[in-house]
Protein backbone atom coordinates (compact mmCIF):
# COMPACT_ATOMS: atom_id res chain seq x y z
CA UNK A 1 0.00 0.00 0.00
CA UNK A 2 1.54 3.24 -0.91
CA UNK A 3 1.31 5.82 2.64
CA UNK A 4 0.10 9.42 1.74
CA UNK A 5 2.96 11.07 3.42
CA UNK A 6 0.83 14.26 4.22
CA UNK A 7 -1.29 12.43 6.18
CA UNK A 8 1.38 10.94 8.24
CA UNK A 9 2.76 14.35 9.03
CA UNK A 10 -0.35 16.26 9.59
CA UNK A 11 -1.15 15.76 13.02
CA UNK A 12 -0.83 18.53 14.73
CA UNK A 13 -3.67 21.28 15.68
CA UNK A 14 -6.72 21.47 17.46
CA UNK A 15 -9.61 19.27 16.12
CA UNK A 16 -13.17 17.67 17.12
CA UNK A 17 -11.19 14.34 17.43
CA UNK A 18 -9.61 16.27 20.45
CA UNK A 19 -12.53 17.33 21.15
CA UNK A 20 -14.08 13.48 22.12
CA UNK A 21 -11.00 12.65 24.11
CA UNK A 22 -11.27 15.81 26.59
CA UNK A 23 -14.78 14.34 26.67
CA UNK A 24 -13.52 10.47 27.59
CA UNK A 25 -11.10 12.16 29.85
CA UNK A 26 -14.20 13.97 31.83
CA UNK A 27 -15.99 11.00 31.65
CA UNK A 28 -13.11 9.06 33.89
CA UNK A 29 -12.96 11.66 35.93
CA UNK A 30 -16.68 11.74 37.11
CA UNK A 31 -16.56 7.92 37.01
CA UNK A 32 -13.65 7.65 39.13
CA UNK A 33 -14.72 10.28 41.46
CA UNK A 34 -18.17 8.16 42.11
CA UNK A 35 -15.93 5.29 42.56
CA UNK A 36 -14.00 6.39 45.45
CA UNK A 37 -16.67 8.91 46.84
CA UNK A 38 -17.72 5.83 49.41
CA UNK A 39 -14.08 5.44 50.40
CA UNK A 40 -13.85 8.88 51.95
CA UNK A 41 -18.13 9.23 52.76
CA UNK A 42 -18.27 6.30 55.00
CA UNK A 43 -15.55 7.65 57.23
CA UNK A 44 -17.80 10.68 57.95
CA UNK A 45 -20.82 8.35 57.94
CA UNK A 46 -18.78 6.24 60.68
CA UNK A 47 -19.81 9.25 63.34
CA UNK A 48 -23.50 8.33 63.37
CA UNK A 49 -24.93 5.55 65.54
CA UNK A 50 -27.03 3.88 62.09
CA UNK A 51 -23.98 4.21 59.83
CA UNK A 52 -21.29 2.62 62.91
CA UNK A 53 -20.43 -0.48 60.92
CA UNK A 54 -18.27 -3.09 61.71
CA UNK A 55 -14.75 -3.72 59.81
CA UNK A 56 -16.39 -6.38 58.44
CA UNK A 57 -19.00 -4.67 57.08
CA UNK A 58 -17.33 -1.64 55.73
CA UNK A 59 -15.43 -4.04 53.66
CA UNK A 60 -18.52 -5.89 52.41
CA UNK A 61 -19.85 -2.67 51.38
CA UNK A 62 -16.74 -1.15 49.79
CA UNK A 63 -16.10 -4.32 47.84
CA UNK A 64 -19.47 -4.47 46.38
CA UNK A 65 -18.70 -2.21 43.81
CA UNK A 66 -15.29 -4.05 42.27
CA UNK A 67 -17.83 -7.24 42.30
CA UNK A 68 -20.07 -5.89 39.76
CA UNK A 69 -17.72 -4.04 38.42
CA UNK A 70 -16.04 -7.16 37.10
CA UNK A 71 -19.70 -8.61 35.68
CA UNK A 72 -19.72 -6.55 33.00
CA UNK A 73 -16.47 -6.56 31.54
CA UNK A 74 -16.43 -8.75 28.85
CA UNK A 75 -20.15 -7.92 27.55
CA UNK A 76 -19.22 -4.45 27.51
CA UNK A 77 -16.78 -5.01 24.28
CA UNK A 78 -19.22 -6.49 22.25
CA UNK A 79 -22.08 -3.84 23.17
CA UNK A 80 -19.42 -1.18 22.39
CA UNK A 81 -18.69 -2.56 19.19
CA UNK A 82 -21.96 -3.16 18.30
CA UNK A 83 -24.05 0.19 19.30
CA UNK A 84 -21.39 2.26 19.48
CA UNK A 85 -19.34 3.12 22.30
CA UNK A 86 -21.14 6.54 23.00
CA UNK A 87 -23.97 4.24 23.54
CA UNK A 88 -22.40 2.26 26.27
CA UNK A 89 -20.12 5.27 27.58
CA UNK A 90 -23.64 6.98 28.36
CA UNK A 91 -25.70 4.45 29.04
CA UNK A 92 -23.67 3.09 32.32
CA UNK A 93 -22.44 6.45 33.16
CA UNK A 94 -26.14 8.00 33.46
CA UNK A 95 -27.51 4.96 35.45
CA UNK A 96 -24.58 5.23 37.71
CA UNK A 97 -24.89 9.34 38.11
CA UNK A 98 -28.52 8.58 38.88
CA UNK A 99 -27.65 5.73 41.31
CA UNK A 100 -24.66 7.83 43.60
CA UNK A 101 -27.19 11.24 43.78
CA UNK A 102 -29.96 7.90 45.03
CA UNK A 103 -27.00 6.76 47.53
CA UNK A 104 -28.05 8.62 50.83
CA UNK A 105 -31.81 7.66 50.24
CA UNK A 106 -30.59 3.98 49.88
CA UNK A 107 -28.37 4.15 52.70
CA UNK A 108 -31.32 5.93 55.03
CA UNK A 109 -33.64 3.75 54.21
CA UNK A 110 -31.80 -0.33 53.45
CA UNK A 111 -28.76 0.21 55.52
CA UNK A 112 -25.75 -1.55 54.37
CA UNK A 113 -27.45 -4.56 52.59
CA UNK A 114 -29.22 -1.98 49.95
CA UNK A 115 -26.16 0.15 49.80
CA UNK A 116 -24.48 -2.78 48.54
CA UNK A 117 -27.04 -3.63 46.41
CA UNK A 118 -26.48 0.03 44.75
CA UNK A 119 -23.07 -0.08 44.92
CA UNK A 120 -23.04 -3.38 43.20
CA UNK A 121 -24.89 -2.37 40.34
CA UNK A 122 -22.97 0.95 39.97
CA UNK A 123 -19.45 -0.92 39.63
CA UNK A 124 -21.87 -2.79 36.54
CA UNK A 125 -22.49 0.15 35.30
CA UNK A 126 -19.08 1.25 35.29
CA UNK A 127 -17.50 -1.86 33.87
CA UNK A 128 -18.49 -0.25 30.54
CA UNK A 129 -16.18 2.54 30.88
CA UNK A 130 -12.75 0.95 29.87
CA UNK A 131 -13.94 -1.57 26.91
CA UNK A 132 -16.20 1.63 25.62
CA UNK A 133 -13.04 4.09 25.45
CA UNK A 134 -10.58 1.57 24.08
CA UNK A 135 -13.83 1.33 21.52
CA UNK A 136 -14.14 4.91 21.08
CA UNK A 137 -10.49 5.97 20.99
CA UNK A 138 -9.48 3.28 18.13
CA UNK A 139 -12.08 4.91 16.21
CA UNK A 140 -10.72 8.62 16.42
CA UNK A 141 -7.05 8.73 17.42
CA UNK A 142 -4.78 8.28 14.43
CA UNK A 143 -1.79 5.84 14.93
CA UNK A 144 0.81 8.60 15.87
CA UNK A 145 -1.57 10.06 18.09
CA UNK A 146 -2.60 7.11 19.47
CA UNK A 147 -0.03 7.03 22.66
CA UNK A 148 -1.05 10.66 23.82
CA UNK A 149 -4.67 10.62 23.25
CA UNK A 150 -5.22 7.02 25.14
CA UNK A 151 -2.58 8.61 28.10
CA UNK A 152 -4.48 11.84 28.37
CA UNK A 153 -7.98 9.92 28.66
CA UNK A 154 -7.09 7.28 31.09
CA UNK A 155 -5.40 10.66 33.14
CA UNK A 156 -8.62 11.22 34.20
CA UNK A 157 -8.67 8.45 36.37
CA UNK A 158 -6.11 9.75 38.55
CA UNK A 159 -7.70 13.26 37.95
CA UNK A 160 -11.25 12.16 39.16
CA UNK A 161 -9.46 10.45 42.15
CA UNK A 162 -7.32 13.56 43.62
CA UNK A 163 -10.43 16.04 42.86
CA UNK A 164 -12.45 13.31 45.24
CA UNK A 165 -9.99 13.12 48.11
CA UNK A 166 -9.52 16.94 47.96
CA UNK A 167 -13.37 17.97 47.80
CA UNK A 168 -14.73 15.19 50.25
CA UNK A 169 -13.87 16.93 53.57
CA UNK A 170 -14.81 20.60 52.03
CA UNK A 171 -18.47 18.66 50.71
CA UNK A 172 -19.13 17.06 54.28
CA UNK A 173 -18.38 20.19 56.45
CA UNK A 174 -20.26 22.06 54.02
CA UNK A 175 -23.35 19.44 54.06
CA UNK A 176 -22.70 16.46 55.68
CA UNK A 177 -21.90 13.38 54.15
CA UNK A 178 -24.67 13.17 51.48
CA UNK A 179 -23.42 16.16 49.79
CA UNK A 180 -20.55 13.92 48.37
CA UNK A 181 -22.86 11.73 46.80
CA UNK A 182 -24.57 14.62 45.46
CA UNK A 183 -21.73 16.45 43.60
CA UNK A 184 -20.05 13.40 42.83
CA UNK A 185 -23.50 11.87 40.75
CA UNK A 186 -24.17 15.76 40.06
CA UNK A 187 -21.22 15.75 37.76
CA UNK A 188 -21.98 12.74 36.33
CA UNK A 189 -25.34 13.69 35.18
CA UNK A 190 -24.34 17.30 33.85
CA UNK A 191 -21.23 15.09 31.46
CA UNK A 192 -23.60 12.88 30.73
CA UNK A 193 -26.16 15.97 28.79
CA UNK A 194 -22.94 17.57 27.11
CA UNK A 195 -21.60 14.28 26.05
CA UNK A 196 -24.59 13.53 24.56
CA UNK A 197 -24.71 16.51 22.45
CA UNK A 198 -21.30 16.82 21.62
CA UNK A 199 -20.12 12.91 21.70
CA UNK A 200 -19.67 10.48 19.09
CA UNK A 201 -18.57 7.24 18.56
CA UNK A 202 -16.78 6.98 15.37
CA UNK A 203 -15.75 10.26 12.82
CA UNK A 204 -18.26 8.73 10.51
CA UNK A 205 -20.97 10.16 13.26
CA UNK A 206 -19.79 12.99 14.32
CA UNK A 207 -21.61 16.09 12.55
CA UNK A 208 -18.91 18.97 13.54
CA UNK A 209 -15.83 17.48 11.80
CA UNK A 210 -14.76 18.96 8.90
CA UNK A 211 -13.48 16.13 5.43
CA UNK A 212 -10.05 17.02 6.46
CA UNK A 213 -9.78 15.93 9.53
CA UNK A 214 -12.05 12.90 8.74
CA UNK A 215 -9.77 11.74 6.05
CA UNK A 216 -6.88 12.79 8.12
CA UNK A 217 -7.97 10.43 11.06
CA UNK A 218 -9.27 7.51 8.16
CA UNK A 219 -6.32 7.46 6.05
CA UNK A 220 -3.72 7.33 8.94
CA UNK A 221 -5.82 4.10 10.26
CA UNK A 222 -6.11 2.94 6.86
CA UNK A 223 -2.99 2.50 6.57
CA UNK A 224 -2.98 -0.52 9.25
CA UNK A 225 -5.48 -2.70 7.93
CA UNK A 226 -5.08 -6.02 6.72
CA UNK A 227 -8.36 -5.72 3.93
CA UNK A 228 -8.47 -3.94 0.80
CA UNK A 229 -10.90 -1.20 0.22
CA UNK A 230 -13.46 -2.83 -1.41
CA UNK A 231 -13.49 -5.66 1.66
CA UNK A 232 -13.93 -2.58 3.93
CA UNK A 233 -16.93 -1.14 2.31
CA UNK A 234 -18.38 -4.03 2.13
CA UNK A 235 -17.55 -5.58 6.15
CA UNK A 236 -19.99 -3.54 8.80
CA UNK A 237 -18.75 -4.17 12.48
CA UNK A 238 -22.33 -5.96 13.16
CA UNK A 239 -21.55 -8.47 10.52
CA UNK A 240 -18.17 -9.60 11.24
CA UNK A 241 -17.47 -12.77 13.06
CA UNK A 242 -15.84 -11.89 16.57
CA UNK A 243 -12.34 -14.22 16.34
CA UNK A 244 -12.69 -15.77 19.66
CA UNK A 245 -10.25 -18.52 19.38
CA UNK A 246 -7.67 -16.10 17.60
CA UNK A 247 -8.03 -14.35 20.78
CA UNK A 248 -6.77 -16.99 22.98
CA UNK A 249 -5.03 -18.32 20.31
CA UNK A 250 -2.53 -15.07 20.12
CA UNK A 251 0.67 -14.86 21.95
CA UNK A 252 0.44 -11.43 21.83
CA UNK A 253 -3.03 -11.36 23.64
CA UNK A 254 -2.09 -13.68 26.23
CA UNK A 255 1.22 -11.29 26.63
CA UNK A 256 -1.53 -8.71 27.22
CA UNK A 257 -3.55 -10.67 29.61
CA UNK A 258 -0.57 -11.72 31.73
CA UNK A 259 1.16 -7.90 31.58
CA UNK A 260 -1.86 -6.29 32.76
CA UNK A 261 -2.55 -8.87 35.33
CA UNK A 262 0.48 -8.25 36.72
CA UNK A 263 0.50 -4.65 36.59
CA UNK A 264 -2.83 -4.61 38.57
CA UNK A 265 -1.57 -6.95 41.29
CA UNK A 266 1.57 -4.73 42.22
CA UNK A 267 -0.52 -1.15 41.95
CA UNK A 268 -3.55 -2.42 43.94
CA UNK A 269 -0.89 -3.95 46.79
CA UNK A 270 0.81 -0.53 46.19
CA UNK A 271 -2.30 1.17 46.80
CA UNK A 272 -4.53 -0.50 49.37
CA UNK A 273 -1.76 -2.38 51.40
CA UNK A 274 1.38 0.29 51.76
CA UNK A 275 -0.85 2.89 53.97
CA UNK A 276 -1.51 -0.03 56.47
CA UNK A 277 2.51 -1.45 55.84
CA UNK A 278 3.71 3.02 56.72
CA UNK A 279 0.93 2.68 59.65
CA UNK A 280 2.00 -0.44 61.13
CA UNK A 281 5.54 -0.64 60.99
CA UNK A 282 6.85 2.83 59.99
CA UNK A 283 4.35 4.76 62.86
CA UNK A 284 3.05 7.03 59.66
CA UNK A 285 -0.54 7.50 59.09
CA UNK A 286 -1.17 8.80 55.31
CA UNK A 287 -4.74 7.99 55.32
CA UNK A 288 -5.58 10.36 58.12
CA UNK A 289 -4.07 13.46 55.62
CA UNK A 290 -5.71 14.37 52.67
CA UNK A 291 -2.66 15.94 50.98
CA UNK A 292 -0.38 13.02 51.92
CA UNK A 293 -3.64 10.52 50.10
CA UNK A 294 -3.81 12.61 47.01
CA UNK A 295 0.13 12.81 46.67
CA UNK A 296 0.71 9.59 44.73
CA UNK A 297 -1.81 10.28 42.28
CA UNK A 298 -1.16 13.92 41.60
CA UNK A 299 2.36 12.27 40.74
CA UNK A 300 1.01 9.45 38.59
CA UNK A 301 -1.29 12.22 36.41
CA UNK A 302 1.92 14.54 36.24
CA UNK A 303 4.53 11.97 34.81
CA UNK A 304 1.66 10.50 32.90
CA UNK A 305 1.20 13.55 30.82
CA UNK A 306 5.58 13.95 30.82
CA UNK A 307 5.95 10.08 30.05
CA UNK A 308 3.25 10.42 26.69
CA UNK A 309 4.63 13.67 25.64
CA UNK A 310 8.31 11.66 25.43
CA UNK A 311 6.94 8.98 23.99
CA UNK A 312 5.24 11.17 21.14
CA UNK A 313 8.61 12.92 20.75
CA UNK A 314 10.66 9.14 20.64
CA UNK A 315 7.56 7.85 17.64
CA UNK A 316 8.83 10.85 15.36
CA UNK A 317 12.33 8.95 14.99
CA UNK A 318 12.42 7.14 12.36
CA UNK A 319 15.06 5.14 13.85
CA UNK A 320 12.78 3.81 17.23
CA UNK A 321 10.05 1.64 16.14
CA UNK A 322 6.62 1.46 17.89
CA UNK A 323 7.47 -1.85 19.97
CA UNK A 324 10.74 -0.51 21.18
CA UNK A 325 8.62 2.43 22.72
CA UNK A 326 5.51 0.31 23.82
CA UNK A 327 8.02 -1.96 25.86
CA UNK A 328 10.44 0.69 26.96
CA UNK A 329 7.73 2.70 29.19
CA UNK A 330 6.42 -0.37 29.92
CA UNK A 331 9.19 -1.72 31.60
CA UNK A 332 9.65 1.99 33.28
CA UNK A 333 6.24 1.54 34.92
CA UNK A 334 6.67 -1.88 35.67
CA UNK A 335 9.98 -2.75 36.77
CA UNK A 336 10.49 0.68 38.66
CA UNK A 337 7.90 0.13 40.85
CA UNK A 338 9.16 -3.13 41.43
CA UNK A 339 12.44 -2.06 42.34
CA UNK A 340 10.97 0.66 44.70
CA UNK A 341 8.73 -1.59 46.03
CA UNK A 342 11.18 -3.44 47.44
CA UNK A 343 13.13 -0.55 48.48
CA UNK A 344 10.12 0.43 50.68
CA UNK A 345 10.37 -2.99 52.61
CA UNK A 346 13.72 -1.54 53.82
CA UNK A 347 13.11 1.76 55.06
CA UNK A 348 13.37 2.51 58.98
CA UNK A 349 11.49 3.52 61.13
CA UNK A 350 12.74 6.81 61.49
CA UNK A 351 12.57 7.78 57.84
CA UNK A 352 9.35 7.74 57.06
CA UNK A 353 10.36 10.94 54.97
CA UNK A 354 12.10 8.72 52.98
CA UNK A 355 9.11 6.24 52.65
CA UNK A 356 6.58 8.94 51.90
CA UNK A 357 8.52 9.70 49.43
CA UNK A 358 9.13 5.98 47.80
CA UNK A 359 5.47 5.83 47.74
CA UNK A 360 4.51 8.63 45.84
CA UNK A 361 7.47 7.94 43.53
CA UNK A 362 6.67 4.54 43.25
CA UNK A 363 2.77 5.53 42.24
CA UNK A 364 3.76 7.98 39.97
CA UNK A 365 6.38 6.10 37.84
CA UNK A 366 4.05 2.94 37.25
CA UNK A 367 1.68 5.73 34.70
CA UNK A 368 4.71 5.11 32.55
CA UNK A 369 2.89 1.67 31.29
CA UNK A 370 0.00 4.10 30.27
CA UNK A 371 1.78 4.14 27.23
CA UNK A 372 3.02 0.83 27.43
CA UNK A 373 0.70 -2.06 27.54
CA UNK A 374 -2.70 0.13 28.35
CA UNK A 375 -2.76 1.65 24.59
CA UNK A 376 -1.50 -1.65 23.57
CA UNK A 377 -5.20 -3.30 22.65
CA UNK A 378 -5.12 -1.09 19.98
CA UNK A 379 -2.46 -1.31 18.75
CA UNK A 380 -3.25 -4.94 17.92
CA UNK A 381 -6.63 -4.78 16.95
CA UNK A 382 -8.40 -1.22 16.08
CA UNK A 383 -11.67 -3.30 15.38
CA UNK A 384 -11.46 -5.06 18.69
CA UNK A 385 -9.63 -3.56 20.81
CA UNK A 386 -12.95 -2.46 23.29
CA UNK A 387 -13.27 -6.27 23.55
CA UNK A 388 -9.59 -7.20 23.96
CA UNK A 389 -9.45 -4.68 26.78
CA UNK A 390 -12.80 -6.16 28.66
CA UNK A 391 -10.84 -9.89 28.45
CA UNK A 392 -7.95 -8.48 29.94
CA UNK A 393 -9.71 -5.90 32.46
CA UNK A 394 -11.42 -8.80 33.23
CA UNK A 395 -8.90 -10.80 34.32
CA UNK A 396 -6.63 -7.97 35.78
CA UNK A 397 -9.36 -7.05 38.17
CA UNK A 398 -9.44 -10.73 39.88
CA UNK A 399 -6.08 -10.64 39.92
CA UNK A 400 -6.48 -6.62 42.01
CA UNK A 401 -9.08 -8.35 44.61
CA UNK A 402 -6.13 -11.18 45.34
CA UNK A 403 -3.76 -8.82 46.68
CA UNK A 404 -5.26 -8.36 49.70
CA UNK A 405 -6.11 -11.80 50.66
CA UNK A 406 -2.42 -12.62 49.55
CA UNK A 407 -1.73 -10.21 52.53
CA UNK A 408 -4.05 -11.97 54.82
CA UNK A 409 -2.48 -15.11 54.25
CA UNK A 410 1.31 -13.77 54.44
CA UNK A 411 1.05 -11.19 57.35
CA UNK A 412 -0.29 -12.81 60.67
CA UNK A 413 1.03 -10.21 62.69
CA UNK A 414 1.00 -6.64 61.31
CA UNK A 415 4.04 -4.95 62.72
CA UNK A 416 6.27 -7.65 61.20
CA UNK A 417 8.77 -6.12 59.31
CA UNK A 418 10.22 -9.50 57.80
CA UNK A 419 6.61 -10.58 57.15
CA UNK A 420 5.51 -7.55 54.59
CA UNK A 421 9.03 -7.82 52.89
CA UNK A 422 7.60 -11.34 51.96
CA UNK A 423 4.44 -9.68 50.57
CA UNK A 424 6.48 -7.05 48.88
CA UNK A 425 8.93 -9.69 46.75
CA UNK A 426 5.74 -11.66 45.60
CA UNK A 427 4.48 -8.52 44.15
CA UNK A 428 8.24 -7.97 42.59
CA UNK A 429 8.00 -11.02 40.92
CA UNK A 430 4.63 -10.81 39.68
CA UNK A 431 6.01 -7.45 38.26
CA UNK A 432 9.06 -8.95 36.86
CA UNK A 433 7.08 -11.91 35.28
CA UNK A 434 4.73 -9.73 33.77
CA UNK A 435 6.63 -7.26 31.99
CA UNK A 436 9.06 -10.67 30.88
CA UNK A 437 6.11 -12.05 29.23
CA UNK A 438 5.28 -8.69 27.54
CA UNK A 439 8.60 -8.21 26.35
CA UNK A 440 9.50 -11.63 24.79
CA UNK A 441 5.84 -12.09 23.61
CA UNK A 442 4.30 -8.49 22.90
CA UNK A 443 3.83 -7.50 19.61
CA UNK A 444 2.60 -3.62 18.27
CA UNK A 445 1.48 -4.57 14.63
CA UNK A 446 -1.74 -5.12 13.93
CA UNK A 447 -2.90 -8.82 13.87
CA UNK A 448 -4.30 -10.47 10.71
CA UNK A 449 -7.47 -11.65 12.12
CA UNK A 450 -8.46 -7.81 13.03
CA UNK A 451 -10.51 -7.87 9.66
CA UNK A 452 -12.39 -11.52 9.40
CA UNK A 453 -14.29 -12.37 6.99
CA UNK A 454 -17.77 -10.71 7.14
CA UNK A 455 -20.70 -13.03 7.77
CA UNK A 456 -22.69 -14.67 4.77
CA UNK A 457 -26.49 -12.65 4.62
CA UNK A 458 -29.29 -14.17 2.78
CA UNK A 459 -29.53 -10.89 0.00
CA UNK A 460 -25.46 -11.52 -0.46
CA UNK A 461 -24.95 -11.27 -4.49
CA UNK A 462 -22.81 -13.70 -5.75
CA UNK A 463 -20.11 -11.38 -6.72
CA UNK A 464 -19.77 -10.25 -3.09
CA UNK A 465 -19.60 -13.87 -1.93
CA UNK A 466 -16.79 -14.70 -4.20
CA UNK A 467 -14.78 -11.88 -2.59
CA UNK A 468 -15.02 -13.06 0.22
CA UNK A 469 -13.68 -16.73 -0.45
Amino acid sequence: MVKNRRFEEESSGFGVRHVQILLLFCALTVGFGMRVNLSVAIVAMAEFPEYNWSEQIKSLVLSSFFWGYVLTQLPAGPLARRFGGKVTILTGLSICSVLTVLTPLCARLGGWKLLCAVRLLEGACQGFLFPSCHTVISAWAPPKERASMGNFTYAGNQFGTIVMLATSGLLAAFGGWPCIFYASGGAGCIWAVIYYVWGASSPAESKGISAEERELIEMGQFGERTVTIEEQEVEKPHQQITPWLSFIRSPAVLALVVVQSAYAYGFYTLLTQIPSYMKNVLDKDIKSNALLSSLPYAAMLLLSLFFAWLSKVMQRKDSISLSFNRKFFNSIGVFGPMILLIALGYVRRDQDTLAVVLLILTVGISSAAHVGFLINHIDLSPNYAGILMGICNCIANFMSLAAPLVVGVVVTNNKDVHQWRLVFFVAAAIYFIGNSVFLIFGRTNVQPWNDPPAKSSSNSTPQLESQKQ
